[in-house]
């Protein structure tokens, strides 16, 4: 399987359910225990998870601009 359809998933998971899984995967590669190709593995899948949350923030940012922006008429 690919890296790219493994983490196909993501792209569906919330910003709470894509920070709480990239903690998760820190905790895994600080612990020391995977072996090079799985700590690879949390790597990519850590970066994708870490896309997503900034692509939350970012969407969260342009809403909250947006809303504070004022009405044009």
């Amino acid at each position: 399987m690919s890296t790219q359809a493994a983490n196909s998933d993501i792209a569906a998971l919330s910003y709470e359910q894509a920070r709480e899984e990239l903690v998760a995967v820190v905790a895994q590669l600080e612990a020391g225990a995977a072996t090079l190709e799985q700590s690879l593995g949390l790597w990519e899948r850590g970066e994708a998870l870490a896309a997503r949350c900034e692509a939350w923030l970012q969407g969260a940012t342009a809403r909250l601009d947006a809303a504070r922006a004022p009405e044009s008429e």
